[in-house]
């Protein structure tokens, strides 16, 4: 377990976000996020509903922290831990958009999307100094 553990790690290191490709895709966000969110990272793509949230630098950012998270945990272990966090929440009693909000992933980005050097100066794994949830409930 622990020469696996060893193995990810070091596989993740060599993984970086590849140049940015953005779809605009409105069906794509209805489908997979039931019109939740407005933008989504899928590695190793960013969807958009709307054209002109590519001039949106924060939201572009913003995904590009996820794309980055997902490429430290070699893709899709990111989703499982994502879904996993936000069941733990939605089972504790937070309403949806309070579990989303809670989800670590979530927090590193919404905290530094409107840094646009933030990628360039952010520690691997960041995100897990974020894991300790202040109450949002």
């Amino acid at each position: 377990m622990v020469g696996s553990l060893k193995i990810f790690l070091a596989l993740s290191v060599f993984i970086n976000v590849p140049k940015v490709m953005i779809w605009v895709c409105p069906f794509f966000l209805r489908i997979f996020t039931n019109n939740f969110a407005t933008a989504i990272s899928i590695w190793p793509f960013i969807f958009l509903k709307h054209k002109y949230q590519k001039n949106d630098a924060i939201l572009i950012n913003h995904e590009k922290i996820h794309l980055q998270q997902q490429a430290e945990l070699l893709i899709l272990p990111f989703y499982i831990w994502y879904l996993l966090e936000y069941l733990f929440y939605r089972l504790k009693g937070y309403k949806k958009h309070a579990a989303y909000h809670s989800i670590s992933f979530e927090r590193e980005a919404y905290e530094h999307d409107s840094d646009l050097s933030y990628l360039n100066s952010r520690k691997k794994y960041a995100f897990i100094g974020f894991l300790v949830n202040r109450n949002v409930n």
